[in-house]
């Protein structure tokens, strides 16, 4: 038999930084950015359109917008129950495959509340609803409560996020979406209609499109980026057509044969990411982008995520932008030793990153804490 390679942790983050386009920004449109991702997170709408910016040669926030408005990139509940950017193709495709992570979901915040709840007619009603024309959620939950007046509109709420395939609508905003916006029914969006049924296939798609956007990886880390159980089994099924690997801890990786995996040496730039970014999200095991004592200071305790810059690769600190009159500031906030070198890159990067969120300022101030 032969011996199965050992991976090091640099190697691991050069591989997954290769695959998150972060070794080197990219020729390519905005649809593949999306596309190969596997989808970017967007609780916000800002945060997607930074994430462009730090992996792309040249973006323009409105070629992303145009996305939304020709119908080719879709917002809406997705991996782990979080609002997502995808691709049409990979909505349709996928969105059945993570039905079972939303349901469980769903029944785990709600508790007893889900239990009491007649779902089938609850997204029944609210697909009624949305036919009829595209509305805002808190609408949604004032006609939810005059129709089900002894259960809870906000449970009800979340219950239709979770099991009705629902986009967001776009406007002209900034990032494309204000912050309360209307939601309109998926099929009537795209014109097409949305498998929920979640496949062995489907399935087993969804766990290669993950190692391809973050792996060599565990079964683990993928049930933690998709929030799926049970994918132990869809590994195995997987086996023959993967690449085995261990890691430094003899735990075993699993990858797509093809897949780029630069030496780990390999330079890695200084790079600036923003809010929520699924790279710092997607494992398990996270050593590969964030030290287990630091990653309290990225995740807060209610859940958000903060901007977070990389230097050789690895999670050093946390950002922010603030503007005031024709002023943009950037604050860095280390949280281990950032060399001289590195830190006149992030400002060099901080100035670029002002220009394209704040196009109209005229003076940009940059700050370590």
């Amino acid at each position: 038999m032969a011996k199965i390679e050992k991976l090091s942790l640099k190697a691991l983050s050069r591989a997954t930084l290769d695959r998150q386009m972060l070794l080197s920004r990219q020729r390519v449109k905005p649809l593949k950015v999306v596309e190969r991702l596997v989808g970017m997170q967007a609780q916000e709408a800002r945060p997607p359109f930074i994430g462009m910016w730090t992996r792309l040669e040249r973006f323009a926030a409105a070629d992303l917008i145009k996305l939304f408005h020709s119908r080719k990139v879709v917002r809406a509940t997705s991996l782990r129950g979080t609002l997502h950017l995808m691709t049409v193709k990979d909505y349709i495709a996928l969105r059945g495959a993570i039905q079972p992570a939303l349901s469980a979901g769903m029944k785990s915040i709600l508790g007893k509340r889900a239990v009491a709840m007649d779902l089938s007619r609850v997204v029944k009603d609210a697909a009624a609803f949305f036919r009829k024309s595209h509305a805002t959620f808190k609408s949604l939950r004032d006609h939810l409560d005059k129709l089900h007046k002894t259960i809870d509109a906000r449970s009800m709420g979340y219950a239709v996020r979770t099991h009705l395939p629902i986009v967001q609508v776009p406007t002209d905003d900034t990032w494309g979406f204000p912050n309360h916006c209307d939601f309109a029914l998926a099929e009537s969006w795209l014109a097409e209609e949305i498998d929920m049924t979640a496949s062995d296939k489907a399935t087993e798609l969804l766990v290669k499109r993950y190692l391809a956007a973050f792996g060599p990886a565990t079964a683990a880390d993928a049930r933690i980026w998709s929030g799926l159980s049970g994918l132990n089994d869809v590994f195995e099924r997987l086996r023959p057509k993967l690449k085995v690997f261990v890691d430094e801890k003899e735990r075993e990786l699993f990858d797509l044969p093809r897949a780029p995996r630069p030496a780990g040496d390999t330079p890695a730039p200084v790079r600036l990411l923003p809010e929520f970014d699924n790279l710092i999200l997607s494992h398990a095991d996270r050593s590969r982008v964030i030290s287990d004592e630091h990653r309290q200071r990225v995740v807060s305790k209610n859940l958000r995520v903060f901007a977070t810059f990389l230097v050789d690769g690895f999670a050093a600190g946390t950002w922010k932008i603030e503007s005031s009159k024709s002023t943009a500031k950037v604050t860095l906030t280390p949280f281990r030793h950032v060399p001289k070198q590195a830190k006149g890159e992030l400002r060099e990067e901080c100035k670029q990153l002002a220009a394209f969120v704040e196009p109209g300022c005229e003076k940009v101030e940059i700050a370590f804490e």
